[in-house]
């Protein structure tokens, strides 16, 4: 089959599973998920979803969100757009077919999907809900950072290799261009999020990185193009969106068109430049410098704190007000050195799973969901293995964290003697993180400290969860066969997911 068909199979097998087109009122999706918004969540056949082999697992939060996979979601999701749009009169009413018995691999996942639904109540916050939307500026800006500092790394290889000096110079033309006019795409994202026309939002930012703002003075100083970067981009453009809504209220229709976008950039433009911008690059200087002071001097302390606890960010929902951040970071030094620490919490998930398979030896349930969930784990993509094996399990969640912290505690400590390693983009973890590394030392030393954090990680996740991730009951009651399915009957699926770190 070729990957046209396949990818159109994949959707045309989702589109019933999930209620039938009239069932669907938004599609989208992100670096891993097709993200839905459904009329009816109970019309969702969960388990065959679950089932079918292109699904990594189900993330309910805002919306429904099925994990396909980076580039594979990209693919399939215009394929499912164009079946929507031509099945709008398509039904579904199936009742899920739920998995039972907590020692199993679907009884984990059940416990999963519990934690999922207590997560999303908790976390459903008026502050979480405002970091959801900060984050979803950012999140489709992620392909485009990853395409040029992958571009970006090539680049600096070949430049201190020497090689192919004539095409260099295009290569950063390349990689560059999009960083030099990222404040416009945050502008227009802020506008769109928050309910603006999303142009005059990007139009507002532009001002951020226009190279004339050189001779604006403001506070005592001339201002520097792109000044406040991202952060000003997206106070500049959140500024647009009230006064454009002000204007709304009160400016007649017959003269809206001509009024309205006049105003919106005018007043939120000056502000911008008399203000925005200034406060917006002491927030950003601030940022790279507490950034660097922390694992300068924290070091193996500040690595262990952030590579432990970056699961439990996660599952509070606070870990999205990290975006801003590494993108600020990543605009201003060229890379983010907070990244490289954080994916350490995978590493972590990935060394407790495998001692978790070593643990259970008669468990063939949980046995079969590690194997099938490990190789997504070492790349960075830590559903499976969170929500499907060690958070429902409890204790190997948290031995799991700590191998995570171990980790961090690496990175950290190396940062610290002076081997900074940092991430060009973000996004991907694991090893999918390599191809986007960058430091002050050469790529061989960076490359070779993360990829022995990685190990830190693997080892210290599954030590920790051999040793203390059970107990004697525990164990008793998890490290048995599950019973034999039905013939002509397949073990119901696991639920594999969370966030990616």
């Amino acid at each position: 089959m070729s990957e046209e068909n396949k990818h159109h199979a994949t959707a045309a097998a989702l589109l019933p599973l999930v209620g039938g087109a009239d069932n669907v009122t938004s599609v989208a999706h992100c670096m891993t998920r097709l993200r839905l918004g459904l009329r009816d969540r109970s019309l969702v056949q969960d388990e065959r979803l679950k089932a079918l082999p292109a699904v990594l697992g189900v993330v309910e939060d805002d919306t429904y969100q099925i994990v396909l996979g980076p580039g594979t979601v990209a693919r399939v999701t215009p394929e499912f757009e164009s079946l929507v749009e031509a099945e709008r009169s398509g039904t579904g009413q199936a009742v899920p077919d739920r998995g039972a018995g907590p020692v199993t691999a679907e009884g984990l996942a059940a416990q999963g999907a519990a934690l999922r639904t207590e997560r999303k109540a908790r976390n459903a916050t008026p502050f979480k809900l405002f970091l959801r939307r900060i984050a979803n500026i950012f999140v489709p800006l992620i392909p485009a950072l990853i395409g040029c500092g992958i571009i970006a790394g090539l680049n600096g290889l070949l430049v201190n290799l020497h090689w192919l000096p004539g095409v260099t110079p295009a290569l950063t033309a390349i990689a560059s261009g999009f960083m030099a006019l990222i404040a416009v795409f945050v502008g227009f994202n802020t506008a769109k999020e928050f309910g603006g026309t999303p142009i005059l939002g990007g139009a507002v930012a532009s001002v951020v990185v226009y190279a004339g703002v050189a001779d604006v003075e403001a506070f005592g100083r001339h201002l520097s193009p792109g000044q406040g970067g991202v952060l000003g981009a997206l106070g500049a453009a959140w500024l647009g969106v009230y006064v454009e809504k002000w204007c709304w209220r009160r400016v007649p229709e017959s003269v809206d068109v001509l009024v309205t976008p006049t105003v919106t950039v005018l007043v939120a433009g000056l502000a911008t430049l008399f203000g925005l911008m200034f406060l917006a690059g002491e927030v950003s200087a601030w940022i790279g410098d507490a950034a660097d002071w922390l694992l300068t001097h924290g070091g193996a302390g500040a690595g262990f704190l952030l590579g432990g606890l970056f699961l439990p960010l996660v599952m509070l929902g606070l870990h999205q007000a990290l975006i801003p951040i590494h993108t600020t970071l990543i605009e201003g030094a060229g890379f983010t050195v907070l990244l490289p620490v954080l994916a350490m919490a995978g590493a972590g998930q990935v060394g407790a799973a495998i001692a978790i398979y070593v643990r259970l030896p008669h468990n063939t349930s949980i046995r079969t969901t590690i194997k099938s969930a490990l190789w997504p784990g070492f790349l960075g993509v830590g559903e499976p293995l969170i929500y499907g094996v060690s958070l429902p399990l409890g204790r190997p969640f948290i031995t799991a964290c700590t191998g995570g912290a171990f980790g961090g505690a690496f990175v950290g400590l190396l940062n610290q003697l002076g081997t900074d390693v940092g991430s060009t983009a973000i996004g991907p973890s694991g090893w999918a993180l390599f191809p986007l590394l960058d430091g002050g030392h050469g790529l061989a030393r960076t490359v070779a400290v993360y990829a022995a954090g990685l190990l830190v990680g693997y080892v210290a996740g599954f030590v920790a969860t051999y040793f203390f991730g059970f107990t004697k009951t525990m164990l008793a009651e998890l490290d048995t066969a599950p019973d034999t399915p039905a013939d002509g009957q397949r073990p119901a699926p696991v639920d594999r997911v969370t966030e990616k770190v």
